[in-house]
């Protein structure tokens, strides 16, 4: 019988705030987090404007030394991670560190690295690249950095699926811990893309949003007149654990995740199967999994990224899930006021739905105001609104077909 796998502590860094409370705040508010590109000159992009993290000091977290050799990828899923350990009172002189393990995802990893050192190659030849070039650069070393910080010689490695890749560290993670291998794990995800090449890949692609008068109104999920999405950035971090090793030291425990569902579309590099046949794969795999039934899901955090087939895709595969309970349910886009924040997205939006599920409220899906005929759910428009929430969905889809869905359970233990 597999272990049972609890949430014990939670940290994000998001263009919403610095801290998960800033964030679901923002959130019940109806806030966005998207205004202008600050970090370079955007006059020849045909978008200028993201999702940025403001007001972000590294050094409440790292040595001002250490920065230097840390992509900022990295000092978001440091930072993150350390929310996360406080919030869940883990005491690390205190547990089994050949068992605690590290689980991050990003899906692009350190791309303002890789800029920086290429340039300094170009002016200047090979012996101007630094010698922190390549771990400041790689996606694992995320996972590698919180393990050295923490002592945990457990499982340790990244994930990496696109916009799926921290959904799948979570995933992992609870299986890691479910089938024995370890008591604790830290897992999430994080990102830091609002760069010139990131910016201007994304741009060629036709991929985003050219709403660049009005930001705050530029992703607009399931709506008629969107555009495209909008990048974010930032980190979400989980403290899971056992739940026999959480009651043993009288941990607070959040949630549970209780199942997981991966598959891929098989279908195209960029677009999602146009029946949404991953995505309901996926879903159907992970209420499985949890050991439920489709009737009892309550709420769904979809992917929602505000492109055009994206979420016409995924509204059909979650009716083709639900059946007429579909129409019931209230689901949303964090996206809408978040941006999409790529790697991060994932635990970011699974940290949201817990909260939604503790607090009894789903956040509104902004700038929905011309809702697409083909997106015809119940995306929570206008402001937030209460439920009664026992199991949720989150869902993350990546370029490559990569999708992920994750059902999430609150605390009272059942099911």
């Amino acid at each position: 019988m597999k272990r049972r796998t609890v949430v014990t502590g939670l940290g994000g860094i998001t263009p919403l705030g610095n801290s998960v409370d800033e964030l679901w705040t923002a959130l019940l508010d109806g806030k966005s987090g998207v205004g202008p590109v600050t970090r370079f000159d955007t006059a020849d992009y045909s978008t200028k404007i993201a999702g940025e993290v403001k007001d972000f000091d590294a050094s409440v977290y790292v040595d001002k030394k250490e920065l230097r050799r840390m992509d900022l990828a990295e000092q978001y899923a440091i930072a993150a991670t350390e929310q996360a350990l406080k919030d869940s009172e883990l005491d690390l002189t205190a547990v089994d560190l050949d068992r605690c393990g590290v689980v991050i995802g990003s899906g692009i990893g350190g791309i303002a690295t890789f800029e920086q050192q290429h340039e300094r190659l170009l002016r200047g030849g090979p012996g101007k690249v630094s010698p922190f070039f390549i771990p400041m650069m790689i996606i694992d070393m995320c996972a590698g950095l919180v393990s050295m910080r923490c002592g945990f010689r457990g499982p340790n490695y990244a994930t990496v699926s696109a916009c799926a890749s921290s959904a799948h560290a979570i995933a992992d993670a609870s299986r890691i811990i479910q089938r024995g291998d370890a008591d604790v794990m830290i897992a999430g995800g994080a990102e830091a893309t609002i760069t010139p090449v990131a910016m201007a890949g994304f741009c060629q692609a036709k991929a985003m949003s050219v709403r660049n008068d009005e930001p705050e109104r530029a992703s607009r999920p399931f709506d008629l007149d969107r555009d495209g999405f909008v990048m974010g950035e930032g980190a979400g971090i989980f403290v899971m654990e056992s739940l026999e090793h959480a009651r043993a030291r009288g941990a607070r425990i959040f949630g549970e995740i209780l199942g997981a569902g991966m598959t891929a579309d098989a279908y195209h590099i960029t677009a999602p199967h146009p029946d949404g046949h991953g995505a309901r794969t996926a879903m159907k795999a992970a209420i499985r999994d949890a050991g439920l039934s489709p009737d009892r899901i309550d709420y769904i955090n979809t992917h929602g990224t505000a492109t055009g087939l994206g979420d016409i895709a995924e509204t059909k595969a979650i009716k083709d899930v639900l059946g007429k309970r579909a129409y019931d349910i209230p689901c949303n886009s964090s996206k809408s006021m978040l941006g999409h924040m790529l790697g991060a997205s994932g635990a970011v939006e699974t940290i949201i739905t817990l909260k939604s599920i503790i607090e009894g409220v789903v956040h509104p899906t902004i700038n929905l105001e011309n809702p697409d005929p083909d997106c015809d759910l119940d995306y929570v428009t206008g402001q937030k609104r209460e439920a009664d929430i026992n199991y949720a969905l989150s869902n993350s889809f990546g370029f490559g077909g990569h999708n992920v869905s994750l059902v999430v359970g609150g605390t009272d233990g059942s099911k």
